[in-house]
């Protein structure tokens, strides 16, 4: 069964609304469940209306590709943890980078079939560029995406890649990217086409591996952006408005949350997108030297808050690694039957990915009037009793104020240590992800509490 064209306009309009919508639900963790209703009926009118356009002739293929996507897209979400959440977006990124180059390469081969060529097989000066730029930007999502899935998996290590002349290399490299875009925009060269793809896919590899640390977060937003615009690119080849309207809202969403991340850790928007941040942070930081670190028990921890008038809770990703976001809400429950006050400080980039502490808390019922931003809340630590922090370590190290070597120097922190007391639960003293040492340790207002998040947690909530 075929629509007619008025009908598909209609059907993507509303599709596109739907889109617009989810993004609006899903700025919010009250509104986020209803935000993804939205987008999965947006998406499941854009599929059907897609199917049964006139221009499809065979289902063989789509149907194949229903199944396998739909199968490989159930199991993982049914078997994937929220502490891989981060690593599964960046590759999801890169399947739609990945799907963009192949879609650009097809209509190359076969342009009429997209009807982006005249009668003698010339396509159009500007598809040639949307094809272009869809490709290019396509294969620097996917390799980038591979790059931060590896590193966030732990597959290579976290930290920073450097070399001497980097960004000189990063500039001459894309500098022919975009000469062999505009070469390819003015004649039609296969050559042109496949030399700049695979520039593209190295550029990618070179502006995600001088990232590390901290900046992970920023940089899975990032490659958000950049896969959105790559759909948009290839929404054009195609002549397709739903996915024009979806990969320009994916586009310009991400760059705005980039944008405000990179506010957040006081970092250069324009070195995010060329890849230029995470570059230093091969120095500074130093380890524990001679410096000790004062330790306790659950049952220590669960006398100082039970007797504090209030605690703010820190989560990181630790808590998520542990799944201890239940236990933490338990006992946070057992410290308001005490009559202590409890929130929850939220750092924008705590866990490796936007919004992963809200949404593990929002999973244990953790009210969402208890849950605080850092600019909401850094100002009442210096009169707080308890800061708990639970598996967070760089956005509490209070080298980003004091250490101008540090790599995260500049990077707003959570001001824990300005609390009287801090319980830091951490398995050892270990660097965080940063790959620094964290001076809070060794406070004398600081307790380390050496031990899993959730097994802790779970102790002190049976002393209280």
């Amino acid at each position: 069964m075929a629509i007619s064209g008025n009908l598909t306009a209609i059907a993507y309009l509303a599709a596109s609304v739907l889109f617009i919508l989810a993004l609006r639900g899903l700025s919010s963790p009250e509104t986020a469940r209803t935000g993804n209703l939205y987008g999965i009926s947006g998406m499941t009118i854009a599929i059907l209306t897609t199917a049964i356009s006139p221009e499809v002739v065979s289902y063989g293929w789509i149907l194949a590709a229903f199944a396998i996507g739909g199968l490989v897209g159930t199991t993982v979400a049914l078997k994937i943890r929220m502490a891989a959440m981060p690593q599964l977006v960046a590759a999801f990124h890169s399947l739609v980078g990945m799907a963009a180059v192949l879609v650009a390469g097809a209509a190359l081969d076969n342009p009429g079939a997209y009807g982006i060529a005249d009668a003698t097989g010339a396509i159009f000066p500007p598809s040639r560029v949307e094809m272009g730029l869809g490709a290019a930007i396509g294969a620097i999502t996917f390799s980038g995406s591979v790059v931060a899935f590896t590193k966030l998996q732990g597959l290579v290590s976290g930290n920073p890649v450097v070399f001497p002349g980097q960004h000189w290399l990063n500039l001459l490299l894309g500098t022919a990217a975009v000469a062999l875009l505009v070469g390819f925009a003015l004649e039609q060269s296969p050559g042109m086409f496949w030399a700049m793809t695979a520039l593209s896919f190295l550029i990618g590899v070179l502006i995600i591996i001088p990232i590390g640390g901290a900046d992970m977060p920023v940089v899975i937003s990032m490659l958000n952006s950049y896969s959105g615009w790559a759909a948009a690119g290839i929404g054009f080849t195609l002549q397709n408005p739903a996915l024009i309207v979806t990969g320009a809202l994916v586009g310009s969403s991400g760059a705005i949350l980039s944008y405000i991340m990179c506010r957040a850790m006081n970092r250069s928007f324009f070195s995010v997108i060329l890849g230029g941040f995470g570059a230093a942070a091969t120095a500074g930081g130093g380890g524990a030297g001679d410096r000790s670190a004062k330790s306790g028990s659950a049952e220590d921890a669960a006398f100082i808050m039970k007797n504090a008038g209030s605690v703010i809770v820190v989560p990181g990703y630790g808590m998520a690694v542990a799944q201890a976001q239940h236990a933490v809400r338990e006992m946070a429950d057992k410290l308001r039957e005490e009559g202590v006050r409890v929130r929850y400080a939220i750092h924008p980039v705590a866990g490796r990915m936007p919004g992963h502490m809200n949404v593990l808390l929002a999973e244990a019922n953790v009210p969402y009037d208890d849950v605080a931003e850092l600019e909401e809340i850094n100002s009442d630590f210096a009169s707080t009793d308890v800061a708990f922090v639970i598996g967070a370590n760089d956005v509490t190290n209070p080298a980003a104020r004091n250490d101008p070597d540090s790599p995260i120097y500049g990077m707003p922190i959570l001001d824990v240590d300005k609390a009287r007391s801090v319980l830091f639960v951490k398995r050892s003293l270990s660097p965080g992800y940063a790959g620094i040492d964290n001076d809070l340790f060794y406070r004398d207002n600081t307790m380390m509490l050496f031990a899993d998040a959730k097994q802790l947690t779970e102790d002190v909530v049976s002393a209280l």
